[in-house]
């Protein structure tokens, strides 16, 4: 390619593309030539970032976020994989554990909650939209909701310490777990950056993770 290194924006940051036939050393000094060049643009920003163009080992990953944290005041805050084979995977098996809920124990409710709006469910519930601040969910199961949450949210309301609240944007104003409260935290995540998180108990506490395959798979349902 004429151009070894490109920087392109996206809805997460930036994606770099590299070249896939030149030897690794070279290519490193390209991409500090890029990203000195480029430095005005990235004063102090916070971007998570994705590679195109090769495979790259972890080391390889390291040696390119060190040369950039070198030649730029950018603070990468996260790698994005850019594998479409493993979204595939990891979508599949979303939809079908969601499916197995709402048909085993849950339901749908379909529309975005608004200030002093509440829902409440015998069942696991899963909300397609929004939950914005103030309003409520009560469920006896779990809470899934396939939007942002930014209200407040009682998943196990009668005890279940086994139910847990799963939201693509979360950011709720509380989260309680049958007897455990958690507040949401201090500093809301950007929008650019949001991700599928999941919250649940263990020993006591409301721990608020990333989603990923393997927490998907451990799900009590």
């Amino acid at each position: 390619m004429n151009n070894p290194v490109i920087i392109k924006g996206n809805k997460y940051g930036i994606v770099v593309v590299l070249d896939a036939e030149m030897e690794f050393e070279e290519l490193k000094d390209k991409i500090a030539e890029k990203f000195r060049d480029s430095s005005k643009f990235f004063e102090k920003a916070q971007m998570a970032i994705s590679f195109e163009g090769r495979k790259l080992t972890n080391e390889e990953q390291r040696d390119i976020l060190n040369i950039i944290a070198e030649e730029t005041d950018l603070h990468v805050v996260c790698v994005i994989e850019n594998d479409p084979q493993k979204e595939i995977v990891f979508k599949k098996a979303l939809d079908e554990k969601l499916m197995e809920l709402s048909n085993t124990t849950g339901q749908f409710y379909k529309g975005n909650l608004r200030s002093g709006q509440v829902l409440e469910s015998e069942t696991s519930i899963i909300v397609i939209g929004d939950v914005n601040p103030g309003a409520r969910i009560v469920s006896k199961g779990n809470i899934i909701v396939l939007g942002s949450l930014k209200g407040t949210v009682f998943a196990g309301a009668t005890g279940n310490t086994n139910s847990f609240v799963l939201a693509l944007a979360m950011n709720p104003v509380q989260i309680r777990i049958a007897d455990t409260i958690a507040r949401s935290p201090d500093k809301p995540a950007k929008d650019g950056l949001k991700e599928t998180k999941i919250a649940f108990l263990e020993d006591g506490n409301i721990y608020i993770e990333p989603l990923s395959k393997e927490v998907l798979n451990d799900i009590n349902i």
